[in-house]
């Protein structure tokens, strides 16, 4: 006879454990259980039937695998939460006693990690756990680096501390250097939220937001034990990523921090980056520039690659001398792909494969030839990061933005463009018709220019650096209306709105047709009404005709009614209806409109679109009648998305047709 299962011991309820079980289990509260399932990585998990798994009368709401909890029984962590809750025992119990002595003494120890008080831990080893490898640890960077930037940004509190504040904003700024040295950022997008950028980062892209630079107000209902919990994760995460992308391009890390730069807002001007082999002791402190210069291939192999190159490209050269003019123009090709790789052959007299070209514009040196000063009212943090990512540095602003500007002056001629987010900026010229000048002038005036200084809103190194190039500066001139600011992120599809693109290449033939009949009508809606403003006045000059004549314009009118009521209802019903009411208001009859041939004929080929329309629908129903039952509710839900999207899209372009007809008439005004 086989054994009887008892319940609860097999199946589901095996697999499974719930909170309060897991817990007991491993004998720490419940804050430090939600910080050891955070930091290794287990969340809870929904079984399939919550009968077969709760072991109790009451029904439980969270499960977690056995398996996970047995894993957890394993972790180094536990003995430092319990030891952490054998001190408060003891601080408990001394101030029960009333040895406050005793109790100040536990106290004491507890703030010194480094004496026999206060466990002190780390999550070295949970990071090595979760990311075995260095590129898992890279794309998991995203929520990573959203949290600690959020972070950085928020005010102290007694729930955020400051020293936590400080290392987020330390790290994110090591980071940013590592970009901006590496070249590494590649696009960056204005939303409501924040500003999202993108890097890649050994050929894994990575996306992020960052808040605005605004004063946060900390929220009580957010629970920020539980964020800290997080934080406190990522902040050892990007600590390890850190060190590995400094060393990989031959920097120190952690890099030199000085504090009173960062007290006067030096931010990224705070750091002093050293190479991992200075040249001497005292160049130590010296940027570093070409950080890949200390870590080149050996000198000597570097020598002999160099005289077999040469000579293979000698050989080449006596031997084309009688080639066609068109080899010529494969060479000059190849002589412009200097900055990326050659494929060279790897013995002398081998196959010489095509060379890769691209264009000459290193989107990386985007703002490498320009000096840019950035005026008190623009985003100062975010423009100088974007900058310096692309090749600008020279970057100067005034002195109550802080330190680490290239120049505080904004006379400097060496200045060729100014970032302004302010109204239009007009010279002031003098009433002799002299402006002054500005060159010598030790303060710029609120309403004068500098002189061969191109002033641009700050959108413009945005849409800059997304196109990788930079764009045309009238376009984004102080005052002018900026182009739209569109997502990179976002890939068009085809048939999908958008907004680059003129609205006569997007639009429908029955939208088209609709939006050339509207205009017709709104003409003819404004002819009517004026003529009725006409018929007003001259009915209040005739107020005191004849009755007889005032009978025979009734005859006439009812007539003329007779005649519009044998007209097309559905062509002009509605527009018809609107002159008889600004006639019955004006007092003068309804005269019968003569149809515009270009009317009719669009009139015509809207009826002609309507029941080709009509058709393709009545055979779309009869394919769908040949199809099985499960795939035409898949072709009807795709249907329904597809008209969905269309929907909003035809709103898009009536939105965008609107806006383009008031600023017609705007301008013909």
């Amino acid at each position: 006879m086989p054994q009887i299962k008892k319940k609860g011991q097999a199946g589901a309820a095996k697999n499974y454990i719930t909170r309060t079980q897991a817990v007991k289990k491993l004998q720490i509260s419940l804050p430090d259980f939600r910080k050891l399932c955070i930091w290794k990585g287990i969340y809870p998990r929904e079984p399939r039937n919550k009968k077969k798994v709760s072991k109790s009368a009451t029904a439980s709401t969270t499960f977690y695998y056995t398996k996970d909890i047995q894993y957890l029984l394993h972790e180094p962590l536990l003995q430092k939460f319990r030891d952490q809750k054998v001190l408060e025992k003891k601080i408990s119990k001394a101030l029960g006693r009333g040895d406050v002595s005793d109790a100040a003494r536990f106290e004491r120890n507890a703030s010194n990690p480094e004496k026999t008080g206060k466990p002190k831990y780390t999550l070295d080893h949970v990071i090595r756990e979760r990311y075995p490898t260095f590129i898992d640890a890279v794309r998991d960077l995203d929520d990573c680096l959203s949290m600690l930037f959020l972070f950085a940004n928020l005010p102290s509190t007694s729930t955020v501390p400051a020293k936590m504040i400080a290392r987020c904003e330390r790290l994110t700024l090591e980071f940013q250097h590592y970009l901006i040295l590496s070249h590494s950022l590649r696009k960056s997008f204005l939303s409501i939220k924040g500003i999202y950028y993108q890097a890649n980062i050994q050929g894994e892209d990575v996306l992020w937001l960052v808040p605005y630079k605004f004063n946060q107000r900390v929220v009580g209902d957010v629970d920020f034990r539980i964020m800290g919990t997080f934080v406190e994760f990522y902040m050892t995460l990007l600590g390890f990523i850190n060190y590995r992308l400094y060393t990989s391009i031959g920097l120190k890390y952690p890099p030199k921090f000085d504090q009173t730069k960062d007290d006067q807002a030096g931010e990224l001007g705070a750091f002093t980056l050293e190479g991992l082999n200075p040249v001497a002791q005292d160049d130590s402190t010296k940027l570093l520039t070409n950080s890949r210069a200390e870590h080149g291939p050996d000198p000597k192999v570097q020598d002999a690659v160099n005289k077999l190159v040469q000579q293979l490209k000698e050989g080449e050269t006596n031997g084309d001398e009688e080639a066609a003019p068109a080899a010529d123009g494969e060479e000059e090709e190849e002589q412009a792909t200097d900055g990326i790789d050659k494929f060279e052959p790897a013995a002398p007299g081998g196959d010489i494969l095509p060379q890769p070209s691209y264009s000459t514009n290193d989107p990386a040196q985007l703002f490498s030839k320009c000096t840019i000063f950035l005026s008190r009212e623009t985003p100062r943090q975010s423009l100088e990061f974007i900058l310096r990512a692309f090749g600008c540095k020279r970057i100067g602003w005034d002195a109550v933005l802080g330190e680490g500007a290239f120049t505080t002056n904004e006379l400097d001629p060496s200045i060729t463009h100014q970032i302004v987010d302010r109204p239009p900026i007009q010279a002031v010229v003098n009433e002799d018709g002299d402006g002054e000048d500005n060159q010598t002038s030790q303060k710029l005036a609120p309403n004068q220019r500098v002189p061969g200084r191109i002033y641009v809103q700050p959108q413009w190194v945005w849409d800059s650096v997304n196109e990788e190039e930079m764009q045309r500066p009238d376009l984004y001139a102080p005052g002018a209306q900026l182009p739209p600011h569109l997502s990179p992120f976002v890939q068009m599809k085809q048939g999908q709105y958008d907004p680059t693109v003129p609205l006569e290449e997007q639009e429908t033939e029955a939208e088209a047709l609709d939006a050339d009949l509207a205009d017709g009508e709104e003409g003819a809606d404004v002819k009517e009404i004026t003529d009725g403003a006409e018929g007003m006045d001259v009915a209040e000059s005739e107020e005191d005709e004849d009755e007889n004549e005032e009978d025979d314009e009734d005859e006439v009118d009812e007539d003329e009614e007779d005649v519009e009521e044998g007209s097309d209802a559905e062509e002009s019903a509605a527009l018809q209806r609107q002159i008889e009411l600004e006639a019955e208001l004006a007092g003068k009859s309804v005269k019968a409109k003569d149809q515009d041939p270009k009317t009719k004929a669009k009139l015509e080929a809207r009826k002609a679109l309507q029941k080709r329309a009509k058709e393709e629908a009545e055979d779309l129903e009869r394919a769908k009648g040949m199809l099985s039952k499960k795939k035409r509710k898949l072709f009807e839900q795709m249907q329904y998305t597809n008209n969905k999207k269309s929907e909003e899209d035809k709103k898009l372009r009536a939105k965008r047709r609107k806006l383009e007809k008031e600023a017609a008439k705007g301008k013909a005004q």
